[in-house]
């Protein structure tokens, strides 16, 4: 006689995959990434516009002639690496309002310390290079998303660049040497460039096990945090070469 409770022999459409439930559980994965990816790039524009509104009005007002040197100087210019080491490290231990609130914090100190800029190059000339970088920026961020290419095996020689770079820069405040100064900056727009696409699709990876859990708004802070950093230091660097000194 046969077993009518026995789930093993029965058969039906219930216990056959629908192809649908693929599809649907893809296109809601999809949305939740470009969701999470789109929460990262808000964060990191509406930082670096704060820091540009921040140092245009500092140099506007006439303090940045205050950052420029003497103990200020160097105030300005620590206090963002110390929030940047903070906040990295500490992450676990800070709420993610507290992390939004670094983040500000640090956006508008370092639109103190780069009001400096603008006594150093025209206007113009700032202005053309940030929309240069920002042109940079998206290309690059854009083709990390989407890339199949696994980047992952560059982040270890990118990071040594970036730790070379600062040697080098080291360096050449006691040998003043221009074209030292030349060479980093070079360097310094390519290793950037780099690091735009290769933290782009890391931050896309990341989403994968950060979904759904405490921390995925954490992560969108810190992912912003790092864009914007690939973002300055990459303007920066480009600044040396298509900057126009005052």
């Amino acid at each position: 006689m046969a077993d009518w409770n026995d789930t093993r022999q029965q058969t039906g459409f219930a216990s056959v995959p629908r192809a649908g439930d693929a599809v649907a559980r893809r296109a809601t994965y999809d949305m939740g990434l470009r969701a999470h990816m789109l929460k990262i790039y808000n964060y990191m524009a509406s930082g670096v516009l704060l820091t540009g509104i921040v140092a245009l009005l500092t140099y506007s007002s006439g303090l940045a002639l205050q950052f420029a040197s003497g103990p200020l100087m160097w105030l300005v210019a620590l206090s963002p690496l110390v929030i940047v080491m903070a906040m990295s490290f500490g992450a676990n231990r800070f709420s993610t309002p507290t992390l939004q609130a670094m983040f500000w914090g640090f956006a508008v100190l370092m639109g103190l310390s780069m009001s400096t800029l603008f006594l150093r190059f025209t206007g113009d000339s700032i202005a053309v290079t940030f929309f240069a970088t920002a042109g940079a920026f998206a290309g690059l961020s854009l083709w990390g998303y989407t890339t199949k290419k696994d980047l992952s095996g560059f982040g270890t020689f990118l990071i040594m660049g970036v730790v070379g770079l600062l040697i080098a820069m080291v360096i050449n405040i006691f040998l003043q040497s221009s074209a030292l100064a030349l060479a980093v900056s070079l360097i310094g727009v390519l290793i950037f460039a780099g690091l735009t696409a290769y933290d782009t699709q890391r931050l896309k990876r990341e989403y994968d096990y950060l979904r759904g859990t405490e921390f995925a708004g954490k992560a969108v802070i810190l992912g912003a945090l790092t864009l914007y950093l690939d973002f300055i230091n990459m303007f920066t660097f480009l600044l040396q070469f298509m900057g126009n000194r005052e």
